[in-house]
């Protein structure tokens, strides 16, 4: 291994950070958009056939059609990266995500369920892009900086997430200008993508140091997948990822939905919540996750961060006034905010440097799977319930601390391998 990535490079990781914050940004801005099409009672997508399950359903294949095709799209994306290196992929990444924000607005306008659907599921397959930028955080993290480099990744997530919905909901809101409505903020995300296009292309610097020819495959996902789940090694904290983002899609897929439904929220106060949300996520993963690495190892962080985060999410029921959610909602932020980098440094501690690609990839894989299944149960137990989501989030998260305190931590000694 060079010199060079040994030592972390400031430079790279303030370009990734500013990369991630971007594209996060667009990503929050659609967040309350996309549940209020499909639920608020002022919407104009759906004709009257439709009714509230109709709706509850779609809505849920809509949110699996990003996941279900990232699935296939992003295990190849990170293998050309491997070969061809990180900035060209990301940079082809952002554009297919720029095409998906337009034709998403055009559905909007032209009320194309079809055209929505195909939206979404371009920019899944061509949004790899979080899988190359945490394997260009490997590239120049050294084993000390790792979990604070993963957390100022996740840093720039909540800080997308503080201005994003608040912004979405503004742009979609008629009351705020008379010409702003569904579609405004997918036109405003497009603009955005293609600037951080272009800031990549600008400047980035690539972070490969040694390129790989790693295997291209649309079935590559179902290989990771198989990987990840008859590896001694790797199968045990695979199955804790999947638990855990299979718990966390629960939740932030059905989430907005809940506001909707319960407490009458619009896509400003989803905006707000989320907003909300997004500071605590900043704070945690920019300030706790950097104090606790200095005295805690990712190893022994988990040991607890999963549970509390299951309490958390389950609470979130209790509340009959809307603002009980802004005291408890903090709780929930926080304890994704500390587990979620320290996780994504414990599977990038299974495998030497060489291997941190492929790890990375067959991570991205299980958490496609993990954010591909919920939204369409999800969409079954919302007819039944509006709960009952939020029920199945605590309780798939509970699963994934128990198999990660009971399991793992007793079968798998702490070393990285050679």
């Amino acid at each position: 291994m060079t010199e060079v990535a040994n030592k972390p490079d400031r430079g790279s990781i303030l370009s990734i950070f500013l990369t991630v914050f971007i594209d996060m940004l667009g990503v929050g801005i659609i967040i309350p958009v996309i549940p209020a099409l499909f639920f608020d009672e002022s919407s104009q997508f759906f004709s009257s056939d439709f009714s509230h399950e109709m709706r509850s359903i779609l809505y849920g294949f809509l949110i699996a059609a990003y996941p279900f095709m990232q699935f296939f799209g992003a295990p190849v994306l990170g293998a050309l990266s491997d070969r061809h290196g990180r900035k060209p992929l990301l940079s082809i990444s952002l554009i297919g995500t720029a095409v998906g924000y337009l034709l998403f607005a055009v559905a909007i306008m032209t009320q194309n369920i079809w055209l929505l659907f195909a939206s979404r599921m371009l920019p899944g397959f061509m949004g790899g892009n979080i899988s190359i930028l945490l394997s260009a955080i490997a590239d120049v993290s050294d084993a000390k900086s790792k979990t604070q480099n993963f957390g100022l990744v996740g840093m720039a997530f909540g800080i997308g997430f503080i201005l994003g919905p608040a912004i979405g909901g503004i742009l979609a809101d008629s009351t705020v200008v008379s010409w702003f409505d569904h579609e405004t903020p997918f036109w405003f995300t497009a603009a955005l993508t293609i600037i951080n296009t272009l800031l990549v292309h600008f400047r980035f610097k690539e972070t490969l140091k040694e390129k790989q020819e790693s295997e291209i495959s649309l079935a590559k996902g179902f290989k990771n997948i198989a990987t990840s789940m008859t590896s001694p090694r790797l199968r045990v904290i695979f199955t804790v990822v999947l638990l855990l983002s299979l718990g966390f899609s629960f939740f932030t897929q059905f989430f907005s939905v809940l506001l909707i439904d319960k407490f009458g929220f619009t896509e400003k106060n989803i905006g707000l919540v989320f907003g909300w949300v997004g500071i605590w996520l900043a704070f945690t993963q920019g300030f706790t996750v950097r104090k606790l690495s200095k005295k805690f190892s990712s190893r022994q962080i988990l040991n607890f961060t999963p549970f509390f985060l299951g309490i958390a999410l389950a609470t979130i029921l209790i509340p009959d006034q809307a603002w009980w959610l802004f005291v408890i909602t903090p709780f929930t932020a926080s304890f994704q905010g500390i587990t979620a980098p320290n996780l994504t440094t414990v599977i990038s501690e299974q495998a030497t440097a060489r291997q941190q690609g492929e790890i990375l990839g067959i991570n991205q894989s299980v958490q496609s799977l993990g954010q591909m299944i919920p939204p369409v149960i999800a969409g079954y137990l919302n007819t039944l319930n509006g709960n009952f989501p939020i029920l199945a989030a605590a309780a798939f998260t509970l699963c994934g601390g128990l198999v990660y305190v009971f399991v793992f931590q007793k079968k798998n000694p702490a070393t990285i391998p050679a």
